[in-house]
């Protein structure tokens, strides 16, 4: 799969060919959109390749050949090169990867993602960007604190807040990934229902400062989610403080509900086993959805990761605690209200394994809820397959259904 990288390809000073292409890449199941750009910059033409549909941006690529009506590129660490000649104002050629040849056609222009359910301004609201410290990393969180339409700071009824929680890997406050702003939203959604939140960008991520993330575990991250409540709690402006976490963030939050640190939680497609065993459910449905099958086990997959692991410069502390961690007794430790929910259609969190677990290890509680929702992904989009390349196709950010009950929920809670 396409990764970013971060490199500059210096071509030949001037091409009719200066601009963005864009085509799909069709490979058994998977489509893949691909966007090829050529950019003139200090006299020179600046070859990049974006993957929308994999969050990929600004890939550089090294230019073999370049003229008014053909080009030759490849991206040599990733074993990928396109040839392409220009017909009918189309690039007609061949994309090539590790010994994979298929027809690329591109077309001039970038697709127009639509994403109509982004908030545009101007918002019936206020927002106020703040800053909080993780004093023990020391790690200085940046995100924007946005309160519910028509709050009153004299008022004496005070209203409930969320910290939002991302998933795996650095992600910036909206949560952005394939075109999609999903953190946004929900801010947006919560705020015209009486509900303030705090969202926020990754630890040394976005205007967020500090903090070894290369080393950094979901403890860690856990950390700086905890000093997000603390600052929450210290602003003395809410009632019930709470979190929604999304995937890793639903880790996170029951992390801090075992410790008691929220008066409530939602758990979105958060996990329910351990990760050595949810990432071979992971495996298995990805291959199913390729047409392939798989028997793979929990003693299989930790042997091959530990093999691949060996191969790399940098060690992986994410991933071994992320394999090692079960969230059986934080999750049967939590005693705050929990709202746990999850597409069946996710293919990175299986429903049909985590969300059992979850309900089975959850104290009793009539404010307990657990809900999957039908034909949804991992996003919380309606989807046909489930599967990551559709994320960016998709219009839909988050499914209405889903934030119509995650606002219904948190205001029942007195």
């Amino acid at each position: 799969m396409l990764v970013s990288f971060a490199v500059r390809a210096q071509v030949q000073p001037t091409t009719e060919l200066v601009g963005s292409w864009s085509g799909k890449l069709n490979i058994g199941a998977i489509s893949l959109t691909l966007v090829l750009n050529l950019e003139q910059a200090d006299g020179y033409v600046v070859v990049t390749i974006d993957s929308p549909d994999q969050g990929a941006k600004g890939i550089g690529a090294y230019k073999e050949y370049l003229s008014d009506d053909s080009i030759a590129v490849k991206v040599e660490h990733l074993g990928m090169t396109y040839r392409a000649r220009l017909k009918e104002s189309k690039l007609d050629g061949t994309f090539n990867q590790h010994g994979l040849s298929v027809p690329l056609v591109m077309k001039r222009g970038v697709p127009e993602m639509k994403r109509p359910q982004n908030p545009q301004p101007p918002y019936p609201y206020m927002t106020e960007e703040v800053t909080f410290l993780n004093e023990a990393d020391s790690v200085t969180l940046a995100g924007t604190l946005t309160y519910p339409v028509g709050y009153d700071a004299k008022s004496k009824r005070k209203p409930s807040v969320v910290l939002l929680i991302t998933g795996s890997g650095p992600q910036n406050r909206d949560e952005e990934l394939m075109g999609h702003s999903p953190f946004l939203v929900i801010a947006d959604y919560l705020a015209r229902h009486g509900i303030a939140s705090l969202r926020y960008d990754d630890r040394a991520t976005g205007a967020s400062v500090g903090g070894d993330v290369m080393n950094s575990t979901t403890e860690d991250f856990m950390r700086d989610a905890a000093a997000g409540i603390a600052f929450l709690r210290q602003k003395k402006a809410f009632g019930k403080v709470g979190c929604i976490g999304h995937s890793e963030g639903g880790c996170i939050a029951f992390l801090l509900g075992s410790r008691k640190k929220i008066d409530f939680l939602v758990s979105l497609a958060g996990p329910g086993v351990k990760g050595d065993t949810l990432s071979v459910e992971q495996y298995k449905r990805f291959l199913k959805l390729q047409g392939m099958t798989a028997s793979m086990t929990v003693s299989q997959m930790r042997q091959s990761i530990k093999e691949d692991s060996r191969m790399r410069a940098q060690p992986m502390p994410w991933m071994q605690w992320f394999l090692d961690y079960d969230p059986s007794d934080d999750i049967r430790n939590t005693r705050c209200p929990v709202f746990a929910l999850n597409g069946d259609l996710d293919c990175q969190v299986i429903s049909s394994q985590n969300l059992p677990a979850i309900r089975s290890l959850l104290p009793s509680s009539k404010k307990n809820l657990v809900k999957e929702y039908p034909s949804l992904n991992h996003l919380f989009q309606h989807c046909t397959t489930g599967h990551p390349n559709e994320y960016s196709q998709i219009e839909e950010t988050i499914s209405p259904e889903v934030l119509q009950d995650i606002a219904q929920w948190i205001n029942s809670l007195k």
